[in-house]
């Protein structure tokens, strides 16, 4: 089959590779109908997360139509089309009871797993993400294996298109799941930082659930016309504006809004100093989102961290969290507890997740596609691939 596999940084490439084969009883194999790139993706193509080998298949947004489906499996059956989600989970841990998928303590026996010296449960194994996350094959490819098929894919009903519900594989609740975080509800006010697709998808959902006012911070014009139009966001040009934070506050009575939502994550463009030592790799990432964040909000309010962190940070003015009083709630997405909820949403039209697609491209074009979204050419939001 082709399949788009990791050479290095920003060295992608469609290749063929051998077809998956079921392994476990619980397994399906899935031909690939749709398969989008992630802006965590972008992380991967500059060589940024560790443990990515050459020659690996990148892709965790994805779906498709059950092509074989193990003897153990009982949720699908041949024929089904589904969505996956990105994270991987057993259903039966400890923390999967809890509806805690993103750290199932089963699914991940890669890197992750082997470099943990003190005893500590390594986070769920996720597709097409690094092999301190399991090393599992993604599905920018013709066809996935998909494991613990019992636990996640969703069966979409006939009458939506791929388009419509593609991003429940991931943007879509992480999205959701940052905004409740949040605790956003009716008459909230809120900052998200970066207008990439999960702050996109974040507005969406805080407009859904309520929020009276969304702020919303990124250097690319063009993505906050989009949001301006698409959910009545209140733009602010980082590239115009010396400190966001600080025109948020005088908008906000010097008081802050009730939230903040960090979507951009450890490749926020820090100060000197934070490049330096990043480009040392003396600290994993940038503190700069998180410092507009703590800036951001008022007393007693909540920082959500949908944005991926790795490793030390550079002045995290704990200080200042402290003073304030502030709750941070973060971390990967427990998607397969949000998905059937965010499936009724789009089929009863409250959401439509589909409308951030900018561009659509055959999986043969997948290395053109990511040098595209890397580069914010052609004002790139998100790119829908297929096979």
């Amino acid at each position: 089959m082709k399949a788009l596999t990791y050479h290095g940084a920003r060295d992608v490439r469609v290749e063929e590779v051998p077809d998956p084969i079921l392994v476990q009883p619980d397994d399906i194999i899935l031909k690939v109908t749709a398969t989008a790139i992630c802006g965590s993706d972008l992380h991967l193509y500059r060589g940024k997360i560790p443990q990515v080998h050459d020659g690996d298949i990148l892709g965790h947004e994805f779906m498709g139509i059950v092509q074989e489906a193990g003897s153990g499996v009982t949720a699908v059956r041949k024929g089904d089309r589904v969505v996956v989600p990105f994270v991987i989970a057993c259903g039966e841990c400890f923390h999967c009871r809890l509806a805690e998928f993103s750290a199932c303590e089963t699914t991940n026996t890669g890197k992750g797993a082997a470099m943990n010296q003190k005893g500590i449960k390594p986070p769920a194994a996720l597709f097409g993400y690094s092999h301190l996350y399991g090393g599992i094959p993604g599905g920018q490819a013709e066809y996935v294996r998909v494991p613990q098929a019992n636990v996640g894919p969703l069966v979409i009903p006939d009458g939506l298109s791929d388009e419509q519900v593609l991003f429940l594989s991931d943007i879509l609740p992480t999205g959701y799941q940052a905004v409740i975080n949040a605790g956003i509800g009716p008459g909230s006010t809120v900052a998200i930082f970066g207008a990439g697709p999960v702050g996109l998808m974040s507005a969406a959902c805080a407009r859904m659930l309520g929020a009276e006012i969304i702020y919303m911070v990124d250097e690319l014009q063009y993505r906050l016309d989009f949001a301006r139009e698409a959910y009545g966001i209140v733009p602010i040009n980082m590239g115009q504006v010396d400190d966001p934070a600080e025109l948020i506050m005088s908008q906000t009575q010097g008081r802050g809004v009730d939230a903040s939502i960090d979507a951009v994550g450890f490749e926020a463009k820090g100060s000197t100093t934070e490049t330096i030592l990043t480009n040392l790799k003396l600290e994993g990432s940038s503190g700069a989102a998180l410092r507009q964040c703590i800036a951001a909000t008022r007393r007693c309010g909540t920082v959500s961290v949908p944005g991926v962190y790795a490793g030390f940070i550079h002045a995290f003015l704990f200080g200042d969290a402290f003073d304030k009083g502030l709750t941070f709630k973060m971390g990967q997405t427990h998607a397969q507890a949000l998905m059937p909820e965010l499936l009724e949403k789009v089929l009863d039209g409250t959401l439509h997740p589909e409308i951030i697609i900018s561009h659509r491209m055959g999986l043969a074009e997948a290395a053109e596609a990511y040098a595209t979204f890397d580069k914010a050419d052609d004002e790139c939001r998100k790119v829908v691939l297929t096979p």
